[in-house]
């Protein structure tokens, strides 16, 4: 029996829905594969921080550092401003645990009509990896002169040959092992200083992996194929900001950003990897107990492969696409009328 200690942060909104049937879905797969996990519960949220003054406590990283895995729900509530959530709880632990990949898979499954004519099933299943710790979002920069008709804002990116040579080399290496072909998004044409570095850097670590083929497309053309032609990606790999909205708009593309997952991860394993959906904490339905559990479930997938377990993680994307494709049971998202709870029953009836 192989145990994990697993930090859960469920966070706001439909985040508190939504964990706790991923964390159904991983109890049910883990009795079959001789899998525990030990939970430990975080109340860190923005309701924390209305009533605290803080997303999570000042030792908070300490606290997670000893777990294997991190699992959240959502964060993001009315009244707190998205910048305080995500710089009071979500970059500091990308950051402070090396997260420096973030990686989307994007899947058009049968059940789950996409918005696009060309967007099959079956035939769309690539993956975006985003450089998640430094780029575009750094926190080099300030305000001046505020309240004044002179008042400027300054935010400078930040591209190191350290952080942009290991998401790459990540890149290329998931690339190998998938169908050998690498997308890398870039905009040198209009950026004059930090794309044509990462385009450098992409053509220095292609060698190193010839047997990927590589291209590179610029960000606004990438962004028109990815609806044109989502058929024809593998691996994509992009700057922090790039591959942002490209996974966004790539979760639109399959469907349903509901059954979107992402996964932070520190590949050396040095630091706890943190999982969780792409659909955020979604106010206007919290409550409501029609969230879809989707995303959160294929996370906690995510999550046991890189745990080591990719049969479990196999059975649940299984059971994900079996309930997809052969019952009627939907959540509204995705045009039905069940709930998280029955949706989840389901699932967990096929798994």
């Amino acid at each position: 029996m192989t145990t994990h200690r697993i930090a859960l942060i469920p966070g706001d909104g439909i985040g508190t829905e939504v964990l706790p049937a991923a964390r159904r879905v991983l109890d049910a797969v883990a009795a079959r594969h001789g899998i525990a996990f030990s939970y430990d519960e975080f109340d860190w949220s923005c309701e924390r921080y209305l009533r605290e003054g803080a997303m999570m406590p000042d030792d908070g990283l300490d606290q997670l550092r000893g777990h294997d895995a991190i699992l959240l729900g959502a964060v993001g509530y009315p009244g707190v401003p998205d910048h305080v959530s995500l710089w009071g709880l979500l970059i500091p632990i990308r950051r402070g645990f090396r997260q420096y990949v973030n990686l989307r898979p994007i899947r058009v499954f049968e059940g789950v009509a996409s918005p696009l004519r060309t967007a099959e099933p079956g035939e769309v299943d690539f993956v975006v990896v985003r450089e998640n710790v430094e780029g575009e979002y750094s926190e080099i920069g300030g305000r001046l002169n505020r309240g004044f008709p002179e008042e400027m804002a300054v935010q400078e990116a930040v591209f190191t040959r350290a952080g942009v040579g290991r998401v790459l080399d990540y890149a290329f290496d998931l690339a190998a092992r998938r169908g050998g072909r690498l997308t890398s998004a870039t905009k040198s044409n209009g950026i004059v200083h930090t794309m044509p570095f990462w385009d450098e850097l992409v053509n220095e670590r292609a060698r190193h992996h010839p047997h990927v083929a590589w291209e590179q497309e610029h960000i606004d053309a990438l962004a028109a194929k990815f609806v044109l032609q989502p058929a024809r990606y593998d691996v994509v790999v992009g700057s922090n900001l790039f591959g942002d909205i490209l996974s966004d708009l790539a979760a639109a593309v399959a469907g349903s950003i509901g059954i979107a997952p992402a996964a932070n991860l520190n590949p050396e394993r040095a630091f706890p990897s943190m999982f969780e959906p792409v659909h955020g904490s979604a106010p206007d339905i919290a409550g409501r107990g029609i969230a879809n559990p989707l995303g959160a479930i294929w996370s906690a997938a995510m999550m046991l492969d890189h745990l080591g377990h990719p049969a479990a993680a196999t059975d649940i994307t299984d059971a994900i696409a079996a309930v997809l494709a052969e019952t009627p049971v939907r959540t509204p998202d995705l045009g039905g009328s069940a709930g998280t709870a029955e949706f989840t029953e389901k699932l967990l009836e096929l798994l």
